[in-house]
């Protein structure tokens, strides 16, 4: 096991931090989350685990995000999900 095999992704679950408004998930409730959001239309702008605003690249075809500390996630690679 690879050191960043130990480190969870942006958007692994479970999430402590809610990926379109940063706030636990505890203190979050659903109005909370933008409309766009939860249509699907908005890519996540927070890390899941640590809450840091993160680097969103948007392009035709999906988004790409990354975490300076949980590394980066592609929205293809959810796809093949």
């Amino acid at each position: 096991m690879t050191p960043a095999d130990t480190v969870p992704g942006p958007l692994a679950a479970p999430h402590r931090y809610g990926v379109y408004t940063g706030i636990e998930t505890q203190l979050q409730s659903d109005d909370q989350v933008p409309t766009t959001a939860r249509l699907g239309l908005e890519p996540p702008r927070y890390c899941g685990q640590c809450g840091r605003r993160m680097v969103v690249q948007v392009r035709p075809d999906g988004w790409r995000a990354r975490c300076s500390r949980h590394g980066e996630v592609d929205s293809k690679e959810l796809e093949q999900r």
